[in-house]
């Protein structure tokens, strides 16, 4: 007895086709459009995924930056400051503090100096 595939392909079509639904122009109505267009889309999300904490790492920098440069230091001292007095806060709480807790991060900062 043979097998019909209908079922089956009319399944992976409507799944791909319903991922590639807010594309443009073919990739939302022709299948092998829209299927080259969900891989790339997932290899470019997966890809972000990883580049996403590279961006946010980077912020966080420029914000503590510009918050010291303030107070009358640069970040690379004051990074240093925090390593010598074994002060362990990370990139993200120090930023966190610097835009919505001033008084604690000048707190933070005396005790680098």
């Amino acid at each position: 007895m043979r097998v019909k595939r209908g079922v089956t392909a009319r399944a992976k079509h409507k799944k791909i086709l319903k991922a590639a639904k807010g594309m443009q122009h073919y990739r939302t109505r022709s299948f092998r459009m829209a299927k080259q267009g969900v891989i790339k889309a997932l290899r470019y999300a997966y890809r972000d995924r990883r580049n996403k904490k590279r961006d946010l790492r980077s912020i966080w920098i420029t914000r503590i930056n510009n918050a010291v440069h303030g107070k009358g230091l640069n970040y690379s001292t004051f990074i240093s400051g925090l390593k010598k007095k074994n002060i362990e806060l990370d990139r993200k709480i120090l930023a966190e503090l610097a835009v919505n807790e001033p008084k604690a991060f000048e707190a933070v900062v005396a005790a680098a100096k």
